[in-house]
């Protein structure tokens, strides 16, 4: 049984990516800066990956 895996790279680091099947508006972080990305289009087993502002919560402490 096969899987298919797609593949990206990070738009910061340019680390390559390979992931298991993801859809468009699924995030994912990157493995080696850590970034919170989105998936924006998936073509041919090519992810296009996009960084997600992510907003902290301040806790007030």
């Amino acid at each position: 049984m096969s899987t298919t895996m797609l593949t990206g790279a990070c738009p910061e680091c340019e680390t390559d990516l390979t992931t298991p099947p993801m859809v468009k508006g699924e995030t994912i972080a990157c493995p080696e800066c850590m970034l919170t990305l989105r998936v924006e289009d998936v073509q041919d087993s090519r992810l296009s990956l996009q960084m997600v502002e992510v907003q902290l919560r301040d806790w007030g402490q």
